[in-house]
């Protein structure tokens, strides 16, 4: 049995649709959704005995204190790996330069005279950021989370993860390391429907948020959608993805390579290569079967790649590749073909775009300088990934004299009249009669 199946749209019509034609995998948030309700009803209404409950529950370990104290953090980061810590902190400087670089100015525009209206960024006050702790203790989460939000100049950060029975119920201490390391204080060991819930009402400790960020599993997603409104979010991210656009010049090895980087996240990822050869098909079936034989991580992958959200796709032309993965707006997008850069400035729905054989997605996983918090799901179409912008809002300020407001009284005032809304003329010319 191949590792991975072949979807052949070759001789497909402009009637196909091909967001359906590439299925992903079943993610059914709404038959989670009164299981994960009970769950924040309880977290809203007892707060952190609720918490306690739930961690023993679903993590399997009973916490106490489900803050971690300052010296826990302190001594993960004495305890860090050297070789780990540089590559945290070259991550960190790389992103850093990204986010400071999507800063965005006030904008001042004058109408005319003593009429300006001014578009300001001002930072979200309070955060939650979650970080996944289950089947892998992902500490790039942490940079991809924290970063942004500082350098949007966010004043509160709270930052919460599973509690890890492992480690007696603390964090996992990569991540403890990586919040020392940004200076974030304020660490929960919670995780799942209970750690939303925490951010959004507030329990013990933990102050209410105005806005949570970071991936998570279904009772994540299940909860930010329910607690959307009593708190912003970025996003409802599901499993990871990845789609691969290549050619006959796409090296064989470096498409495996990366199908199973992805898969190897979760048995629900995504791996598609979206391709007009045969040849690299075959040829990256046959890596396929000789580097999954060689990882870690086999029953995962294998169960990932056989999934019915991966496989391999045959297009035509690269024409009509590029219709395909902006129908399916990947999470992640690899351009491996002749002129990769060209293809890559014509695809409008991807979360984030890796160009030419040398940009895998594992990368920006990690040290590229770009976020790896990206929409799923085929939300690339209308959402963005993490970025300095999800920790900032607009506020428009209006300053007018009273010669600017003369200037457009009788059109307020007539606008007003065709709403049927006296009242608002009235705050005019009540004005300009004074």
């Amino acid at each position: 049995m191949s590792l991975i199946r072949r979807i052949d749209l070759r001789d497909a019509d402009e009637t196909v649709d091909y967001r359906a034609a590439v299925p992903r995998a079943d993610f059914d948030i709404e038959a989670a959704v009164p299981a994960v309700h009970a769950i924040c009803e309880e977290v809203r209404t007892r707060g952190l005995d609720a918490i306690r409950e739930f961690g023993e529950k679903f993590d399997g370990v009973a916490v106490d204190d489900i803050r971690i104290a300052p010296e826990a953090l302190t001594a993960a980061l004495e305890q860090l790996d050297p070789d780990i810590r540089a590559g945290l902190e070259e991550s960190i400087r790389r992103l850093r330069l990204t986010c400071a670089n999507e800063l965005e100015q006030d904008a001042v525009t004058d109408l005319g005279p003593g009429a300006r209206v001014t578009h300001r960024k001002v930072p979200v006050g309070r955060v939650g950021l979650y970080v996944p702790g289950g089947l892998a203790p992902l500490v790039s989460s942490v940079l991809m989370n924290v970063v942004p939000a500082q350098i949007a100049g966010v004043q509160s950060i709270a930052l919460s993860s599973p509690p890890q029975r492992d480690f007696g119920g603390s964090v996992h201490p990569t991540i403890l390391a990586a919040c020392a390391l940004l200076g974030v204080e304020e660490v929960y060991a919670v995780g799942g429907a209970q750690a939303i819930a925490m951010f959004a009402y507030g329990a013990g400790s933990c102050q209410r948020v105005d806005l949570v960020t970071g991936p998570g599993n279904i009772w994540v997603v299940t909860a930010k959608r329910i607690l959307k409104g009593q708190i912003g979010i970025d996003s409802e991210a599901g499993p990871t993805e990845i789609a691969i656009l290549a050619d006959d010049t796409g090296n064989a090895a470096y498409v495996a390579a990366d199908l199973i980087s992805q898969a190897e996240h979760d048995p629900l990822a995504a791996s598609v290569l979206v391709t007009t050869s045969e040849r690299l098909a075959a040829e990256v079936e046959v890596e396929l079967e000789a580097q999954v034989a060689t990882t870690k991580h086999v029953e995962r992958i294998i169960t990932s790649l056989r999934g019915q959200q991966s496989g391999i796709v045959f297009v035509r032309d690269l024409e009509q590749g590029l219709e395909v993965i902006n129908a399916y707006a990947a999470e992640h997008l690899e351009i491996h073909t002749e002129d990769a850069a060209a293809w890559a400035a014509r695809v409008r729905n991807a979360g984030a775009i890796f160009v030419g054989p040398h940009a895998p997605v594992s990368l920006g996983d990690y040290c590229a300088g770009s976020n790896h918090v990206l929409p799923t799901a085929g939300c690339a179409c209308h959402s963005s990934g993490l970025s300095v912008r999800a920790f900032t809002k607009s506020v428009h300020v209006i300053e007018y004299s009273r010669e600017g407001l003369a200037e457009v009284a009788d059109h307020v005032v007539t606008l007003a009249d065709a709403e049927d809304l006296p009242g608002h003329g009235a705050a005019i010319t009540v004005r300009m009669q004074s």
